[in-house]
């Protein structure tokens, strides 16, 4: 289990990136999917707009279906055990600029000798919002609470293969996990002694420090649970500075580079 004290840094324009803090209680994580329902042969004649109607939504349905992972639902038979896993490494820089984007990066590892069904990732700012990088507003009368403190880039997260670069990952193709919850995220099943390392490319827009948790989970119902070598729960922190001073840009061979 990578801990604070590492000092390796795979991200070189941030000289003192954060590592995870340490273990405590995890979370619980329940996939939502809901039922399909089916026409009975006696189904009444619909009018056009009706008829309309009634195929936009059969055409959204398998939309709602496959952010979830696919027609079955991803905690179907998920076994009811302890898989022990290791963080083998875990950064996020702990100063950063508005506009500047940041790698937040999360290695886990099957120590185990089972496959973990589901390895799943969940990521809050401080308390929690709708959201994994938001927080809550405590602004009476707002509609939506949620404020963002960073922008997550399109196609993020990706899974980083062995060697790969940041400039290779940015143009690999987009995916890597499917979004179960509003901040959890479902990378598959791990097979023991595999790793995965998760990646996720952010841009701050809001100043302030902050408190980033991640977690994680072996399934997305509860039932199987990540668990370091001695049983405890697996789950991080970050504590991270947004300055709103602007970030310092040159132009080199025509291209704007953000000094770091």
């Amino acid at each position: 289990m990578a801990t604070g004290g590492a000092t390796d840094n795979r991200h070189a324009r941030n000289p003192a990136p954060n590592r995870h803090s340490g273990m405590g209680p995890g979370g619980m994580f329940r996939g939502a999917l809901g039922e399909r329902g089916e026409m009975t042969p006696q189904t009444p004649r619909l009018g056009a707009g009706a008829r309309i109607a009634i195929a936009l939504t059969l055409l959204a349905a398998p939309v709602g279906v496959a952010a979830c992972g696919g027609g079955e639902r991803q905690d179907a038979n998920e076994p009811s055990a302890d898989f022990p896993v290791d963080v083998t490494d875990a950064s996020f820089a702990n100063r950063q600029s508005l506009a500047a984007s940041e790698n937040l990066e999360i290695a886990v590892k099957n120590v185990g000798q089972d496959q973990v069904p589901e390895l799943a990732i969940t990521i809050f700012v401080d308390q929690g919002a709708d959201g994994s990088f938001s927080i809550r507003s405590d602004q009476p009368g707002l509609a939506n609470p949620n404020r963002p403190v960073w922008i997550l880039e399109e196609g993020y997260p990706k899974v980083r293969e062995p060697g790969e670069t940041d400039q290779k990952l940015d143009s690999a193709a987009p995916g890597g996990a499917d979004v179960a919850q509003t901040n959890t995220y479902a990378f598959g099943p791990l097979a023991s002694g595999k790793s995965i390392d998760a990646v996720w490319k952010v841009t701050p827009v809001k100043g302030g420090t902050y408190t980033v948790n991640y977690e994680i989970a072996a399934g997305l119902n509860g039932e199987a649970k990540a668990v370091t070598a001695d049983g405890g729960p697996v789950k991080g922190s970050f504590v991270v500075t947004v300055s709103t001073k602007p970030p310092e840009a040159k132009v080199k061979q025509g291209k704007v580079v953000i000094a770091g």
